[in-house]
């Protein structure tokens, strides 16, 4: 099991600085830019969120010589989840979580309202075979909210966990997701939980532990 292939270059989007040198923590990198960490398999430090990482993927994503799309980065884990500090995840589906329209009944999903935000409705199914691959090396399989606003209230997270089904909430899953499957690329996501969401000054961390285990699955992906 592994994620590269034998036809195509597996290029990884990584949205913050810090995650980036918990993964690369010999090379520098700027964002916006692709980095080779062996060939076959380079690097995008996108920027955090959905603009920054569609936008970045799609300037550097490359049809011709990509196979596949990993996004690989922290989350935070969602009311009824379970999930512990530092565990990790795979993306069975990466959804959107809060493109739609807000009213005083409720909130409207912008598939539902006709205008789905990517080719598979509300979100992108990760690869069977990726997924099957992430869990191979300890990755859950869950959904994951790709959200705007991050939930530090609990009415937000729990609209979250109810709107999406997701058990972790992040920042740019989808949007890769969306990327890759307009070129018709693999896709996965994968999380380590750093944290849990909900009112802010209740919130349990453990960033330190959530970066290592990060840096732990990446090698394990290199060297796949």
């Amino acid at each position: 099991m592994k994620f590269a292939s034998d036809d195509g270059c597996v290029l990884v989007a990584v949205a913050s600085r810090l995650e980036f040198d918990a993964i690369m923590p010999e090379r520098s990198c700027n964002p916006w830019q692709r980095v080779s960490v062996r060939p076959g398999l380079d690097v995008v430090l996108t920027g955090a969120g959905k603009a920054n990482a569609a936008g970045a993927i799609a300037r550097f994503a490359d049809s011709d010589n990509d196979r596949t799309l990993l996004n690989i980065g922290i989350g935070g884990s969602l009311p009824g989840s379970s999930l512990d500090l530092g565990a990790a995840v795979v993306a069975t589906r990466s959804v959107f979580s809060d493109e739609g329209l807000l009213t005083p009944s409720g909130f409207t999903s912008l598939d539902d309202l006709g205008f789905s935000p990517a080719m598979q409705g509300d979100g992108v199914d990760g690869d069977a075979s990726l997924i099957e691959t992430a869990t191979c090396i300890g990755c859950a399989p869950v959904r994951i909210a790709t959200v705007s606003t991050c939930s530090g209230t609990n009415a937000s997270a729990e609209a979250t966990a109810l709107r999406t089904n997701a058990s972790v909430e992040a920042m740019e899953g989808a949007a890769v997701g969306l990327v890759a499957d307009r070129l018709r690329l693999r896709f996965v996501e994968i999380r380590v939980i750093s944290n849990t969401t909900g009112d802010r000054d209740g919130q349990r961390w453990a960033m330190d532990t959530a970066l290592r285990r990060m840096r732990d699955l990446f090698e394990q992906i290199v060297h796949a």
